[in-house]
């Protein structure tokens, strides 16, 4: 057997599938393909010059009483309890393979239900709509942070992983290296994602935030799902908007209900499948 068969008999190949919920993009393996220190092959897959290229990768594994399990290791190979839109390109892929019409999914914030809504089923190609229940969220006071950049004062939020919501009239140039700032600070010891919201007031009333996100791990994104809901949170709990909150992000807009939990709703789209070779 000459060398270059060996070396290509010894390549491992991880199957991949991508998938993007308002330009939040991730790649779903299944577990038996972790190989080795997920972190590190986490950080590769998600390089976007020498990997696949993704915010994330959402590890699925086996569970007595989910569809899957889920870990979520971030674009620079740290772990997060949950990504709402990560949750959602998950059951998009489920339901891709099923006739599901509900995935019920376990993340580190517990369990997750993505409900398929809209005609037909939400579903139109390899575009899938849910409406994911994310659990009652934890509203904390307002918190003034001072940072190299200058003083910010926002609320926090849980939604099972940690934000700092700050409302501004326009997002303010340079916001992203504040941003990077505050999760660095003391008060959040694991970090924080931080979101800027406007409340936009239109006919239909002041039920609309622009938002701008900045996620632990990753850093500037087209979208959250967690951050969407955490922002509509602050905004309602502050009295600045009503429940159900239309919230837009560079991505595209997202739909979040609250009332005996928090809801979220929006698109997941299947981009493409593929092997990448470690």
């Amino acid at each position: 057997m000459s060398a270059p068969q060996k070396q290509r008999q010894q390549t491992a190949k991880v199957p991949f599938t991508k998938a993007s919920a308002c330009g939040n993009d991730f790649l779903i393996v299944e577990g038996a393909y972790a190989f080795g220190d997920l972190s590190a092959l986490s950080r590769r897959l998600c390089d976007r010059h020498r990997g696949v290229g993704a915010d994330g990768v959402e590890w699925l594994f086996p569970d007595a009483d989910a569809d899957a399990r889920l870990r979520l290791f971030n674009a620079d190979g740290s772990e997060a309890e949950i990504s709402g839109n990560g949750t959602r390109c998950v059951a998009a892929e489920i339901c891709s393979r099923t006739d599901k019409a509900e995935v019920v999914v376990r993340t580190g914030a517990g369990l997750k239900t993505c409900r398929l809504v809209g005609p037909q089923g939400g579903q139109q190609g390899a575009t899938f709509e849910f409406e994911t229940e994310m659990g009652k969220p934890e509203v904390g006071g307002e918190l003034s942070i001072e940072t190299m950049s200058g003083r910010a004062v926002g609320t926090k939020v849980s939604m099972g992983n940690p934000h700092y919501v700050i409302f501004v009239e326009n997002f303010p140039d340079g916001w992203q290296r504040q941003a990077a700032l505050i999760g660095t600070q003391p008060q959040f010891p694991h970090g924080t994602n931080v979101e800027y919201v406007a409340v936009r007031h239109t006919n239909k009333g002041a039920n609309e935030i622009d938002i701008r996100l900045f996620e632990r791990g990753v850093g500037e994104t087209q979208s959250s799902g967690t951050g969407s809901c955490a922002s509509a949170v602050a905004a309602i709990a502050s009295g600045r908007v009503a429940s159900p909150v239309t919230v837009i992000a560079p991505g595209g807009a997202q739909m979040v209900r609250w009332e005996d939990q928090v809801y979220l709703r929006g698109p997941a789209t299947l981009v493409c499948r593929g092997e990448f070779f470690i």
